[in-house]
């Protein structure tokens, strides 16, 4: 496994702890759709949040979220579609990213950005 493979895998497992503790279910990880992938599927109350999760070591180049191409959200979108058609959801549902800052001593920066993007924006 590569280190960015390993970077990115501790920031996904970090981004779970993170939603569970506000309260999400979370409900698949690493959800794929042809050639999209969706990190965290999770819900809370009446919504169905789809996450992307942004990990890096430093913020020399800038910060984690910052990282996330619209080809991405695009590519997120038709995921998120996909399983929605799959499943038959039909109601309340957004896109979220978490934003992870690794840390030598374990104190680890999290981010959420709630409603980070929207189709069409």
């Amino acid at each position: 496994m590569s280190k960015n493979q390993a970077v990115g895998i501790l920031g996904e497992k970090i981004a779970v702890a993170h939603l569970q503790n506000k309260g999400y279910t979370v409900l698949h990880q690493n959800w794929r759709f042809s050639r999209a992938e969706v990190d965290i599927i999770c819900q809370k109350d009446d919504h169905l949040i789809f996450v992307e999760v942004k990990t890096r070591s430093y913020t020399y180049y800038g910060e984690p979220a910052e990282f996330v191409s619209s080809k991405k959200e695009e590519m997120m979108m038709d995921a998120a579609n996909a399983y929605m058609a799959e499943t038959g959801y039909e109601w309340k549902f957004r896109f979220d990213i978490i934003s992870v800052v690794l840390s030598q001593n374990g104190l680890h920066k999290v981010e959420h950005i709630e409603d980070a993007f929207f189709p069409g924006w």
